[in-house]
């Protein structure tokens, strides 16, 4: 990933109206408002599915231990949230300094392709389980998916890092900005980079997707209600998929392709930013998505929320304890794992 270069103050000649980079008043209470609302609900919904997950007892399942690393990865996200409120909400100045600018630009990718990642370990899970449910048994244990887990977050925080060393401040028109929120790098080098963090694990959660509904329509051993389960899951990843990180990649590669046009007006090129930013807050929004997926995708994480919410009758926290019994005693089963 490539660290942004530092802009003239050519586009800044009419500040008043906007220029070609800078927010209008309306954004800046826009954006600004909305980081406060994804980070209040991405801290207590990841905050919650740590805590559960943390209680939870016995082997976990393949699928249980992909929604934990996603949760840390969303919470490191949110940390940071506040800055890019407090940036919009003092109209586009950056207080915080190079440090805090350079990690909230590194924690913004290594979040986003974190997230990316575990959610196609997620549907490959998946589809082992219900495709290949008997086969994928050895394969599909929990300390397999730490050690693939652990892979994926060495690839992304290192692949990241050259953020942390690049400058990554200016001062344009009398203000600090930070260029992950300003204007990011056009340049075709990050076109490419796009391709290779993006495309692939994309694929990979539409395949597992389609490979799941071919099986399910040829039959499947699993009941009726446990197979809308699965469909339930992997719909709800591809959701996140196309609402949070298929529009920021699209028109991240627009902009990257038609910023530097010499025949592209003023107006054209924040046309192109506006975009860019819009999409790119619309990527934190899995961070407030991603507790749906631990709903959807862990039996415990369900059983967990059902005990602490019906701790006061007795007879309920009798029936969840016994369930989360009955899912441990048969861990090895399908069914245990939706």
């Amino acid at each position: 990933m490539e660290s942004p270069s530092t802009d003239t103050t050519t586009l800044f000649s009419n500040q008043s109206t906007g220029g070609c980079g800078r927010e209008t008043t309306l954004e800046n209470l826009v954006f600004g408002g909305y980081y406060i609302v994804v980070f209040l609900l991405a801290l207590s919904g990841n905050s919650l599915a740590l805590w559960i997950f943390s209680r939870q007892r016995g082997t976990s399942s393949p699928a249980n231990v992909f929604l934990l690393h996603l949760a840390v990865a969303d919470l490191s996200y949110a940390a940071i949230l506040p800055l890019r409120a407090a940036y919009h909400l003092t109209w586009g100045h950056w207080p915080f300094g190079e440090v805090a600018c350079r990690l909230a630009g590194y924690l913004f990718y290594v979040n986003m392709y974190a997230s990316l990642y575990f959610l196609a370990c997620v549907a490959a899970d998946r589809y082992l389980a219900v495709v290949h449910a008997v086969r994928s048994l050895k394969l599909r244990q929990a300390r397999h998916a730490h050690m693939l887990s652990f892979a994926l977050w060495a690839l992304v925080t290192v692949s990241m890092a050259p953020l942390l060393l690049s400058r990554q401040t200016s001062e344009v028109g009398g203000v600090t900005v930070c260029r992950q929120l300003y204007r990011e790098k056009a340049s075709h080098r990050a076109l490419v980079s796009l391709a290779v963090a993006f495309t692939p694990p994309f694929l990979a959660t539409l395949t597992c997707y389609l490979m799941i509904v071919r099986g399910l329509r040829r039959g499947s051993r699993l009941e009726p209600a446990l197979k809308l389960k699965a469909l339930r899951t992997i719909s709800l990843v591809l959701l996140i998929y196309v609402v949070c990180f298929l529009p920021y990649h699209a028109s991240r590669a627009t902009y990257i392709l038609g910023y530097g046009h010499p025949g592209n007006s003023c107006r054209t090129r924040r046309g192109l930013m506006l975009a860019n930013r819009l999409t790119s807050s619309l990527t934190c929004l899995n961070g407030a998505l991603d507790p749906l997926v631990y709903l959807f995708g862990a039996e415990k994480f369900r059983g967990s929320l059902r005990k602490l919410f019906c701790r006061d009758s007795a007879g309920s926290s009798g029936a969840t304890t016994g369930e989360l019994k009955g899912t441990h005693e048969s861990s090895v089963s399908v069914k245990s794992e939706f």
